[in-house]
């Protein structure tokens, strides 16, 4: 680990108020204040004629204790590709990474190594010079990789510098979206889908081991664009799927893979007869690879994103449409329409009950998978919400003992520049019960939904945009400015917030408590597990804070 100076804090938010004068270097909640406690970004000689062209999104990777056996490396391969990383994130951000970015899987990834006879081109890496030099790096700790126009950085998020520890060039096309699965026990961990529809699956250890100018040991999924040459616009590991991994496209379909299998490995697929009916096909060979074909939308899917127990599959589209699969049984269980335009980003809570997305229309949906609709509006941003995500570890401070999810905290930016934390507490938003007469107003209430709605859809249905008037509206608690660049993704850790910008400038948000904790320490460890995040109990009123 990098050890941090105490006083590269205050060093950071000095520069910070330098380069964006207008900009705070914290914001309130009722908690206490959240702090920027450092950034992290690109080379500042990056300039680049696909600079800005590909938003810029986060993946967070936490590596494990070192394998054993370590492992295995291929040669070192020119490959064709090249970058322009969109996550999920979590993603994870989830996603969206928004909810859940990490996936989980195993097997060892069987890695293949590339000529470079690629149409692509050839693709180098370049470390800077703290780049950790040695073989017998385990690789250990917590790290970020983003994009910037055609390159992909990968920089310490435990160290206060700035700079990445290694960037990775890409030529002729960039890559657009990521993932990491923290939970596989061997072979590849990381995945990058590219504006040409290619896929690569790569040990994210072996980058990270590796001194020279070329990815090592990466395997390479729809080389060419030979299943699909439209261009990947997200892509997640299955949680529990064994190595299994879906990769969205911009024409509407989506792509089952297997890692253990060849990339290589013949698929091809029947014409898709209606472009606007779901249909799923399977491959006619078992060592076919991708294993299977979801048709989903006519247009492009903008977003996907796992339940944490991988028992639905959410993905957003450029019609608007959210829809939401039960993934095993290949059945679309539910879904609706946006109030206007695109929905760009969408993210689950923890418990799996509620589904966040977010677009064109500037507003956070908050769907309920008990009624199968939108149950709550958040009004605040003044552009398109690109990024969406739960706090999964925030707890209020008032808990009512029974472990029952009572409140939860989520957040969401835009392309308005700023960072919106909201409180959902269900039993509090009043619910429209039904329409009176023709003309008259909707009656309401309080309380759970399911007991004011007079039926749940059917399932398979996808509900039209409802009224507003028919949908509670929530305020955000906190509305904050926090770059100068429209937003494009926020990831939550047990101790900050994230927020990333288009042109690939990262925030560190330390939560209360933690910034004073922080500066008497030598080493931040911020954990992205999964199997750490609390479940959310209590109850918490306040008022909002802006800034």
């Amino acid at each position: 680990m990098i050890s941090q100076a105490n006083g590269m804090i205050s060093t950071s938010s000095a520069s910070v108020n330098a380069q964006s004068p207008g900009l705070k270097t914290y914001f309130k909640t009722p908690e206490g204040r959240y702090k920027l406690h450092y950034e992290k970004t690109h080379p500042s000689g990056l300039l680049h004629y696909a600079h800005g062209k590909t938003a810029t999104q986060v993946t967070l990777a936490n590596l494990k204790d070192k394998p054993a056996p370590s492992t295995p490396t291929a040669p070192p391969s020119s490959f064709s590709a090249s970058s322009g990383v969109r996550s999920a994130a979590a993603r994870l951000l989830g996603a969206g990474n928004g909810s859940r970015a990490l996936g989980f899987g195993g097997g060892n990834g069987g890695s293949k190594s590339l000529s470079g006879s690629s149409r692509i081109g050839s693709l180098s890496a370049s470390s800077s010079s703290n780049s950790m030099n040695n073989t017998n790096f385990d690789g250990k700790g917590t790290y970020l990789i983003f994009n910037v126009g055609d390159a992909i950085f990968i920089s310490d998020l435990n160290s206060q510098d700035k700079d990445p520890i290694k960037s990775i060039h890409f030529s002729n096309s960039n890559p657009v979206c990521h993932a990491f699965d923290q939970d596989a026990k061997d072979g590849h961990d990381l995945l990058i889908g590219l504006n040409s529809g290619d896929v690569y699956s790569v040990s994210l250890r072996q980058q990270l081991q590796d001194v020279g100018k070329k990815l090592v040991g990466a395997q390479h999924y729809n080389k060419d664009g030979s299943v699909n040459n439209s261009r990947c616009t997200s892509i997640a590991w299955v949680p529990g799927g064994d190595g299994a991994f879906v990769v969205s496209h911009a024409d509407g379909s989506l792509y089952v893979y297997e890692k253990n299998k060849d990339g290589a490995g013949d698929s091809s697929f029947p014409v898709i007869k209606d472009q606007t009916q779901f249909s799923v096909a399977h491959a006619r060979y078992s060592k076919s690879n991708p294993v299977a074909r979801w048709h989903i939308c006519q247009g492009s899917i903008n977003g996907i994103a796992f339940s944490s127990d991988s028992t639905y599959l959410a993905t957003i589209g450029r019609d608007g449409y959210l829809r939401v699969f039960d993934y095993s049984k290949e059945q679309l269980i539910c879904g609706g329409k946006s109030y206007y335009g695109a929905l760009l980003c969408c993210a689950w809570s923890m418990d799996g009950k509620y589904i966040l997305t977010g677009g064109e229309d500037d507003l956070v949906q908050v769907w309920s998978m008990e009624d199968r609709k939108v149950v709550a509006w958040g009004e605040g941003h003044n552009s398109w919400v690109s990024g969406v995500a739960f706090d999964s570890y925030w707890s209020s401070p008032n808990s009512d003992g029974t472990g029952e999810t009572v409140m939860y905290r989520f957040g969401s930016v835009g392309q308005d520049t700023r960072l919106l934390l909201w409180d959902l507490e269900m039993d509090e938003i009043v619910v429209p019960l039904r329409r009176g007469p023709p003309g008259g107003s909707p009656t309401f209430s309080t309380g759970s939904q399911s007991s004011h709605w007079d039926n749940v859809c059917p399932v398979g249905t996808l509900q039209p945009a409802p009224s507003m008037r028919d949908v509670p509206k929530l305020s955000p608690l906190v509305a904050h400015r926090v770059h100068t660049e429209p937003l494009s993704g926020l990831i939550f850790t047990q101790e900050s917030v994230l927020t990333v910008c288009r042109e690939g400038h990262i925030k560190i948000w330390m939560r209360p408590g933690d910034a004073e904790n922080q500066s008497g320490n030598s080493e931040i460890v911020l954990s992205a597990s999964s199997k750490e995040k609390p479940l959310l109990s209590g109850k918490f009123g306040g008022s909002s804070y802006r800034q």
